[in-house]
């Protein structure tokens, strides 16, 4: 297995606890957390489910019923006579319990994939699943259940069980937040598969992909990258020009307001507030509004940050899913033939877009990039900052995506660019870092030293100009 050597271990030692466990395993679609698991447990579990994604077109009752006929399935499979169709949750819990009662193993490890689309509207799934573990599972003299649950929908294992204040609060004994790959864990990967990509072509890659361990599989041995982007996002049926969809209706129940709000994000780079968000997608500011940003910040595609020396009301929304960029930058609602990105790789469109997309690369990448600065031991507040124009302040209007505030007080102003060869540190780049430093020190007052830093995808070309820097990091760095 590429990576995941921690979650790896905490979930091998689950059988070695005395006490019961109940760990929650949590990562956007396609992350690799089903077979984390099954990996861990060597594909043997005493009972095993995988709720199955619902049609909204369909009434709750329905949907319902043919969740209880999937577990009923799988109860059945587990060595369960279910001979008898179930019609509750409390009465599928109860042939749950009757397959751990027959259990001959030392540890019966349950493992309920997809929890969240079992869930559905006025089910009693988390009141049952709650009665099972608070008042079944726990309460056993032999302390042998392992009750592993599961979903890509982030946001509903938070609420309802991670961050939950009723019956849930501080049941957890463990969670794991599933992270995307990192460019190291890319490239292990890629070696592992004997496809040959050179550093560069990988953080291109991942510039489209992001860390997504699905999408990496689907790469083909013996074709270059823009043959293999083209086969996956351009060519007839191709497989990720589909995903758009399927994401974001597998993970929420109505996501027509999911998708408008995500379509508004992308075609503003640096992110915007959230009353423009409302402006242009034209959903009212509300509770249940506020609730959508959660959830799509919680899987994980959007960031939320408040420029550092502002208030929670200036919070600033950024789209920062480097799948979703590229589709709806290249794909949505175009046509073009199976050979777009061979035959355009170095168009204007294309150029405009490497900028954007090798900015998120390096936003997920803030560990290693403190590891390049030799920063990793010192503590660092990781924030992004902006100011409009103020003339009456000195302000000539600025913003910095990347800004690490460090308790040594030193300040590192990052600039991310991306280049097809040694970037050329030019006057017009070192008249803009200046502004923008400048205007950071006026607008925050900070005592700190400022270094300018650069990170780039290849190195530097030596100038006058690039002597101004006081840190380059390369994207070999990026590789830590």
């Amino acid at each position: 297995m590429i990576g995941r050597k921690a979650e790896l271990k905490q979930l091998k030692s689950l059988k070695n606890e005395e006490e019961p466990q109940f760990i929650a395993v949590y990562g956007r679609r396609r992350i690799g957390k089903t077979y984390l698991i099954r990996e861990s447990f060597g594909y043997e579990f005493t009972f095993q489910h995988t709720g199955v994604g619902n049609d909204e077109k369909k009434r709750a009752e329905t949907q319902k019923q043919e969740q209880l006929d999937k577990f009923r399935e799988s109860l059945s499979e587990a060595g369960y006579d279910c001979s008898e169709r179930l019609t509750s949750w409390a009465e599928a819990f109860n042939g749950l319990k009757e397959v751990i009662k027959k259990s001959k193993e030392k540890k019966k490890v349950i493992f309920i994939d997809e929890l969240s689309w079992m869930d559905t509207k006025d089910s009693g799934l988390v009141t049952e699943l709650e009665h099972f573990w608070n008042g079944w599972a726990t309460a056993r003299k032999e302390k042998d259940v392992i009750l592993i649950i599961c979903a890509s929908a982030t946001y509903w294992i938070m609420e309802k069980i991670v961050n939950d204040k009723g019956g849930f609060h501080n049941r957890l004994t463990g969670q794991i937040h599933l992270k995307p790959f990192t460019l190291k864990e890319c490239e292990e990967y890629l070696q592992a598969k004997k496809i040959l990509l050179n550093r560069h072509q990988i953080i291109q890659c991942y510039m489209i992909m992001g860390g997504v361990p699905y999408y990496w599989s689907l790469l083909k041995k013996g074709r270059s990258l823009p043959q293999n982007i083209d086969d996956l996002f351009f060519a007839e049926d191709a497989p990720l020009r589909k995903e758009y969809n399927n994401l974001y209706r597998a993970l929420f129940k109505k996501p027509d307001q999911y998708i408008k709000i995500i379509e508004a994000l992308s075609v503003e780079n640096k992110g915007i507030s959230r009353a423009e968000i409302c402006e242009k997608t034209e959903i009212a500011s509300s509770g249940e509004f506020s609730k959508k940003l959660q959830e799509l910040e919680d899987c994980g595609f959007i960031r939320k940050y408040i420029p550092a020396g502002y208030k929670e009301r200036n919070a600033i929304y950024q789209l920062i899913d480097n799948y979703t960029l590229f589709y709806l930058r290249f794909l949505k609602n175009n046509t073009f033939d199976d050979h777009y990105w061979q035959v355009q790789n170095n168009s204007p469109s294309i150029n405009a877009w490497s900028g954007v997309a090798f900015e998120r690369v390096c936003l997920e990448h803030v560990p290693q990039i403190k590891a390049a600065l030799g920063i990793s031991g010192v503590h660092t507040e990781v924030n992004a900052w902006k100011c409009e124009a103020d003339k009456k302040k000195g302000l000539q209007g600025s913003q910095i995506d990347l800004l690490i505030v460090r308790d040594d007080q030193i300040t590192n102003v990052c600039e991310a660019k991306y280049s097809k060869a040694d970037f050329r540190v030019d006057a017009a780049f070192d008249k803009d870092m200046r502004r923008k430093i400048s205007d950071y020190m006026v607008d925050s007052k900070t005592k700190h030293a400022i270094h300018p830093t650069l990170i780039t995808n290849y190195g530097i070309v030596e100038n006058e100009y690039s002597s101004e820097l006081q840190s380059v990091i390369t994207g070999e760095e990026l590789f830590r």
